[in-house]
């Protein structure tokens, strides 16, 4: 299976590619999309469509994998980020690629086994499980990658919890 994870922003979006098969990963491409301060909003929602279709073209991964929105203390902040949010799901819908989403939480007991582990936990778990020499920069970068292991470890139950929900119909 391969997963494009994205730790979703307005100024910065990352973005990690993964392949998981038999329980090991190999890590296939990761950045960020970067838009510049003085861009007006729109250009870079532009800016951020326009990459994540070449980086969907370019990978074209079975599965996409986004962070869940939490609106912490500047709301307006949250908003921006959230229509960010959507030109990178429109571009995943647009390709019929599947779309899961995570809360930090989830992500964290993902990939560390701890719900509330802090920041650097999560990172340099996300080093090891991807033998990588160090950790991926930007951190929005290893967050997105630390979201496709999410979903690579959580995949699995979810693919069983639909099973069951079509068994029940």
């Amino acid at each position: 299976m391969k997963i494009l994870g994205i730790d979703p922003g307005y100024a910065i979006v990352g973005y990690g590619v993964v392949e998981y098969r038999a329980n090991r990963f190999t890590t296939l491409d990761y950045g960020a999309i970067l838009t510049p301060a003085h861009t007006p909003f729109g250009g870079r929602l532009c800016t951020i469509y326009e990459e994540m279709c070449r980086i969907l073209d370019l990978h074209r991964p079975d599965c996409m994998s986004v962070e869940k929105l939490y609106f912490t203390n500047n709301k307006t902040t949250g908003i921006d980020v959230a229509q960010a949010r959507g030109v990178v799901l429109l571009a995943a819908a647009q390709r019929g690629v599947p779309v899961a989403e995570y809360t930090p939480m989830q992500v964290k007991q993902a990939v560390v086994g701890y719900g509330k582990a802090v920041k650097s936990q999560v990172m340099e778990m996300t080093r090891v499980l991807l033998n990588l020499k160090a950790v991926p920069k930007p951190d929005d970068t290893a967050d997105a990658l630390a979201v496709a292991i999410c979903h690579a470890h959580s995949s699995g139950s979810l693919l069983q919890a639909a099973i069951a929900r079509q068994g029940r119909r």
